[in-house]
């Protein structure tokens, strides 16, 4: 089963090819995302790295949580499921009654 990391504090340059040639040390990655500003289009920092099963995971965990990429230290975890977003966008805004 395949197994989804957070890996955060990422340089704002750091490139999604040179996290999957870093995590593919540990197994086969199946995707990366560095997430970006919508509208700047810059990183925000931090991005998921997609690996085939539980035991790479655990293993990329092992090698590269507190490792140096770009001077700073890595943060790799198991992703936390993505809460439920409500459809309302905030509250109080003119609505144009």
């Amino acid at each position: 089963m395949e197994a989804k990391l957070y890996v955060g504090n990422l340089s704002y340059t750091t490139s999604e090819d040179e996290l999957r040639t870093l995590f593919a040390q540990a197994g086969t990655v199946v995707s990366v995302a560095v997430i970006k500003d919508r509208d700047t289009g810059t990183s925000k920092g931090f991005g998921f790295v997609e690996m085939t099963s539980q035991v790479d995971a655990q293993k990329a965990i092992g090698l590269f949580n507190a490792y140096q990429l770009g001077e700073r230290p890595l943060t790799v975890n198991m992703a936390k499921p993505r809460e439920e977003r409500s459809n309302s966008r905030g509250g109080g805004g003119y609505r144009g009654f």
